[in-house]
């Protein structure tokens, strides 16, 4: 017997959430998306509107954490979905899209000369951390204090440190965010401060030996969305040329910075990338991009595979039809224009904020910003970090945008643009923004120890 499909009933997100957390563990498959009382549900999307269950319509802001650089069903995308599904959905063999898909790629971003498919930014960042130790013959990464790149347990390490724990500037402990994180983990990771080129230096050189790769993420988001500095990028390719090492970028998110990625924009560039999200068309995606000769660790006609690798739904036929399209249809006209109409975006929301008389910076770049409630803008995950009375601040702010203003954002208090934004929402976007700011102005002033005169 069939099982049940979703209710055509009408049902409030209570109902849906009560009977959820019966069957899947808290309730939702993504912390990502928990909230209380409950979660947001959706019922349909279309270009950069959603709308959930109880028929609201909601401006798309976040477009599922970057994903959607087209937005939602984009009739293009669906038409060539559509017709592949038709033909099948996964097969054991291989595929032209593949293929088409790889060359697009490769003539797009110069560094990557050669490609695998995978299905999620975490398997692209597992394959690559896993391809430079199988180059170099190292166990050791090393990576950013704060940065997230996905649920790798050695990617993981020293994601979400903070004061209690976090230790010295000069070397921060490697903290687990797992509980039973085993100890031989945490030993072959260095954590070191993103953008501090004397402490980073120093750090690398102490554990030069056993070090396989260097992995940044060139704009990174969770450390607080600014840009790792010329400077900064270069000091690090030096040091892997002169060690031994490699350089990899974890460019899952900010490949839709520049036509090229967000690595077009430095002088060097890195060894390996791991790729995901846009380059989907919306369908679960992954990739890993890099040297020739490094990549060939994973080259089955070699004799001796240094990197086995494999995996049931990598390059099915949807996801590469899918996303080959969408990178097509984000050619270097649209990635100019919606760059464009960003930087519009930033300007308004600032604007908004000298409005409400609050502390306010952007960062970001290309197509995505974030908001801080300071007037100065970070550089550093220690500059950037939120302690618990800022973050309950964030919360209420995201939840007046989402209720009361019907904008949906990253609950990092980000911005992701896809093409189907317009001007028309960027003035509704910074409308709301003012809103929200003026709603959480005496809880800010508070929080800063200003007087909250009217």
């Amino acid at each position: 017997m069939l099982a049940a499909g979703p209710s055509k009933k009408k049902r409030s997100g209570e109902d849906i959430y009560r009977q959820a957390c019966d069957v899947i563990t808290g309730g939702v498959s993504r912390n990502t998306v928990f909230r209380r009382p409950h979660p947001f549900y959706a019922s349909h999307a279309s270009g950069c509107y959603v709308t959930d269950i109880d028929g609201v319509e909601h401006i798309d802001f976040a477009n599922n954490m970057a994903s959607l650089i087209h937005g939602h069903a984009h009739p293009a995308i669906v038409s060539a979905v559509v017709e592949q599904l038709m033909r099948g959905t996964a097969y054991t063999m291989a595929t032209e899209s593949e293929v088409a898909f790889a060359q697009l790629l490769h003539e797009r971003v110069p560094s990557f000369e050669r490609i695998r498919f995978v299905n999620s930014g975490t398997e692209a960042v597992m394959a690559l951390i896993k391809a430079a130790r199988a180059f170099t013959s190292r166990t050791m990464i090393a990576k950013a204090e704060g940065s997230y790149h996905g649920t790798y347990d050695f990617a993981e390490v020293s994601q979400t440190s903070n004061p209690s724990n976090w230790g010295d500037i000069d070397e921060p402990n490697r903290v687990p965010l797992v509980n039973g994180t085993p100890q031989g983990v945490i030993d072959n990771v260095v954590v070191f401060q993103y953008n501090d080129i004397e402490r980073t230096i120093a750090l690398l050189d102490k554990y030069a030996e056993n070090i396989a790769c260097v992995i940044i993420d060139p704009i990174a988001h969770r450390i607080g969305l600014f840009r790792a500095s010329d400077e900064y990028v270069d000091a690090l390719y030096a040091w892997t040329r002169k060690n031994g090492a490699l350089l990899a970028f974890d460019e899952v998110v900010t490949l839709r910075v520049n036509y090229g990625g967000a690595q077009e924009s430095f002088s060097v560039k890195p060894d390996l990338t791991s790729i995901g999200k846009i380059i989907g068309g919306g369908f679960p995606v992954g990739g890993l991009a890099g040297r020739e000769d490094v990549m060939k660790v994973l080259d089955p006609r070699e004799s001796k595979i240094l990197y086995p690798h494999s995996g049931t739904f990598s390059a099915n036929p949807i996801t590469m039809t899918a996303g080959r399209l969408a990178m097509e249809l984000f050619e270097r006209e649209a990635v100019k224009n919606l760059n464009a109409l960003t930087q519009i975006a930033k300007n308004q929301v600032m604007e908004a904020g000298r409005v409400a008389e609050i502390p306010v910076s952007l960062t970001g770049d290309g197509s995505m910003f974030r908001i801080h409630f300071r007037s100065k803008t970070p550089n550093t995950y220690r500059e950037a970090y939120q302690p618990k009375e800022e973050t309950a601040v964030l919360r209420e702010f995201l939840d007046f945008m989402h209720v009361q203003q019907h904008i949906m954002m990253i609950n990092t208090g980000t911005c992701m643009l896809s093409t189907a934004i317009t001007q028309n929402e960027v003035d509704r976007l910074s409308q709301a923004m003012l809103n929200g700011f003026r709603h959480i102005k005496p809880k800010l002033d508070a929080l800063n120890g200003t007087p909250n005169t009217p």
